[in-house]
C-alpha cells in the first residue's frame, strides 16, 4: 500500500482524491440539462410589419437549429 493522506481526520487514497476531483471538474463544466433556455430580447420594431418579419425569421431559425 502507497501514500495516503489525511483529510479531516480521516484517510485518503490518492486514486479516490483524483477521481473526486475529475467528478467534481465534469460537474462544473458540463451544462446543465435541466437549465431553462434563454429567452429572446424584446423586439422594438418601428412598425406592426417589422415586427411581424422579425418574428417569422425567428421562427425559422429556431426550426433550422431543431434540424441540427
Amino acid at each position: 500500500m502507497g501514500a495516503a493522506y489525511h483529510i479531516l481526520g480521516r484517510t485518503v487514497q490518492p486514486h479516490q482524491l483524483a477521481l473526486a476531483t475529475l467528478g467534481s471538474v465534469v460537474l462544473l463544466v458540463l451544462p446543465k440539462p435541466w437549465a431553462t433556455k434563454p429567452t429572446h430580447p424584446s423586439i422594438n420594431a418601428s412598425s406592426p410589419e417589422e415586427e411581424k418579419f422579425v418574428k417569422e425569421w425567428l421562427a425559422k431559425q429556431e426550426k433550422k437549429e431543431e434540424k441540427h
